[in-house]
């Protein structure tokens, strides 16, 4: 075993110690022998069975075999829970077939943030990870329930149904994921046409026929972002089925694994013979195991907040320490877009999880000796699930790619570190994707425009005052301020300035797509702007050193002259009303900093517990 990240893992128990045993504690009270439903009242259960068919009331009624919770974030506008709308009644009529019952739980939101993106929905996207969490804790709060499928696919849906899931941790729980769309247009091709279209020179049909190619089915967006990262991710953590994330909606072999999924749960239950609760599952080896898959798909940046959030629920202590140091020994073994120009398909036909995972533990650098919801090592990932005469089979995967190009050994890896990093100056922290970055790019020296928002920032380079090298400071846009939006709509503006050979980056307090990494990019930094961050204090002019060689954002400024600097905090009352902003005040007002997972979730309270 890799002796960093044995040495992260042990720091992480450590600092976790008295917060995990509170989880802990807190799990093994809910826990009940047989089924939840036994410990309420008739009336109760007559109330939770009403709608229910008499042969299933008789099944509920007498106590005698599980029911499972079904908590689904279906909609039919985000393209990857679209086929959801299907699941439920297949995982009922398999989990009736096999003598047990199931409810649809309770919904919760899932917002597309490809949808909002730029837009003022997009201040309301973070907060929405918390929101479905609680959403998920009043599914499941109605107790009759002895197991739960949560279907969710995307970047805050996936986040949010895990913290609620987790805080259920006394139920044994499977992920069950929709798969991608088909490949369409290229994702260079997209970003090459939005470029055009920022500098001017292609129309607003030209450029919607370019984005209809690409986003053009049901499913999962092919580029490897967020809700693509939150499926490696699930696998890593052992609460997905092996090898099953990036296959491809509305097939029989997605069929067949979604019908699977309510099999497994039914054997994780206490009629199953291998009782296995989510809180047995995850534990800090799991979110070791989780960080270094990121690290090595080059995965999401928003995944150094949501990791940490995810982790507190379960009394785990993550900080952007143990990702750096991950990052530092685990290799780069992917080329997906933005870092490369693969899709989440081509990585799925390369040998996908199945050849990461078996690398990693050949390399000693995960631990394989964890629970998982189809049994006990990580090894159980190094499969491939394909049908035989109709008949849903798991077979040895690749351990070695098929395809070079797209998926990496650990002895020939794409680079020596992983894709993100950790910058730290007396600017503050903040982490950087350096997947998709070019050597020439790592260190820029130059001079700070800063902007209060993004439009100015693309009013500015409308109008052609941008045409220099320079680092855009955009701040006040950190979870306090407007509840942290992504700011992937600057990149092709950036992107045409970087093409025409100016050195630019960005520095924010704001989020950075998943999808983003072609502009240096110091996102997330904290302090933030609002809590009086030094980044409140720069000036246009102000030189910055910028080197993500070394890990390093610093202000090139006297210290008594930074000191001296008042904050002029702008108006902000435009991101506080509209598109259903003022509902979440209270919200902005209590969330926590992007390091400590921007979340409304005090880990305190367990530790008072």
């Amino acid at each position: 075993m890799n002796e960093v990240i044995l040495k992260v893992t042990q720091e992480i128990q450590e600092r976790s110690k008295k917060s995990r045993a509170v989880y802990l504690n807190r799990m093994a009270k809910a826990k009940v022998q047989g089924v939840n439903r036994k410990g309420i009242g008739c009336s109760n259960i007559a109330h939770a069975m009403a709608p229910m068919q008499e042969d299933e009331k008789a099944s509920l009624s007498q106590m005698q075999s599980p029911n499972i919770a079904i908590v689904t974030a279906y909609n039919d506008m985000l393209s990857a829970h679209e086929p959801y709308k299907l699941y439920p009644a297949l995982l009922k009529r398999t989990l009736s077939d096999a003598g047990a019952t199931s409810q649809v739980a309770g919904g919760v939101p899932a917002m597309c943030d490809g949808v909002t993106q730029s837009q003022p929905g997009m201040e309301l996207s973070l907060f929405s990870r918390d929101n479905i969490a609680m959403g998920t804790a009043i599914a499941l709060s109605h107790n009759v329930y002895d197991g739960a499928l949560y279907l969710g696919a995307c970047d805050k849906i996936v986040p949010g149904l895990v913290i609620g899931a987790l805080s259920f941790g006394h139920l044994p729980g499977i992920f069950v994921p929709a798969g991608p769309m088909p490949s369409g247009i290229s994702n260079s091709e997209k970003a090459k046409v939005r470029q055009e279209f920022a500098k001017g020179d292609v129309s607003e049909d030209a450029l919607l026929k370019v984005e209809s190619a690409s986003y053009h089915s049901s499913g999962t967006c092919t580029f490897y972002g967020t809700a693509n990262s939150n499926q490696m991710l699930l696998e890593m953590m052992g609460l997905q089925l092996p090898n099953s994330s990036f296959v491809n909606t509305n097939t029989p072999l997605r069929e067949a694994l979604t019908a699977h999924s309510a099999k497994t749960i039914l054997q994780m239950t206490e009629f199953g013979g291998s009782f296995k609760p989510i809180a047995e599952i995850i534990d800090e080896r799991s979110f070791v195991n989780a960080i270094v898959g990121l690290m090595a798909t080059g995965g999401s940046t928003n995944h150094t907040i949501h990791l940490i959030a995810m982790a507190r629920a379960a009394g785990i202590i993550l900080n952007w320490d143990d990702f750096d140091a991950i990052s530092k020994v685990t290799p780069l073994l992917c080329k997906m877009y933005p870092n490369g120009q693969a899709d989440v398909n081509h990585f799925r036909d390369a040998g996908g999880m199945s050849v990461v995972i078996s690398q990693l533990i050949d390399a000693g650098l995960v631990h394989e000796d964890v629970e998982t919801v189809v049994g006990k090592g990580l090894a159980n990932y190094v499969v491939e699930p394909s049908l035989k005469s109709g008949n849903l089979s798991f077979e040895d995967g690749a351990k070695i790619s098929r395809d070079k190009d797209v998926v990496a050994s650990t002895k020939t890896p794409f680079s020596k570190e992983g894709g993100l990093k950790l910058l730290s100056g007396n600017i503050g922290r903040s982490v950087i994707k350096t997947s998709a970055l070019k050597e020439d790019q790592l260190l820029i020296e130059a001079p700070a425009l800063v902007f209060e928002s993004q439009e100015e920032l693309k009013s500015a380079f409308s109008r052609g005052e941008l045409e220099k090298d320079f680092i855009a400071v955009v701040r006040y846009q950190g979870p306090k301020a407007n509840g942290m939006p992504e700011l992937h709509g600057l990149m092709p503006s950036l992107g045409v300035l970087q093409d025409k050979g100016f050195k630019v980056a960005i520095i924010t307090d704001g989020r950075m797509s998943g999808a983003s990494g072609k502009v240096p990019s110091a996102i997330h930094i904290s302090p933030e702007a609002m809590d009086g961050g030094v980044i409140a204090k720069i000036k246009s002019g102000d030189k910055i050193r910028f080197d993500a060689q070394n890990g390093e954002i610093t202000l090139l400024i006297d210290n008594e002259e930074l000191l001296s600097r008042e904050i002029n905090t702008p108006d902000l009352s435009e991101t506080r009303y509209g598109f259903g902003r003022e509902l979440f005040v209270s919200v902005r007002q209590n969330i926590g900093s992007a390091e400590d997972g921007a979340t409304i979730f005090d880990v305190s309270g367990q530790e008072r517990a």
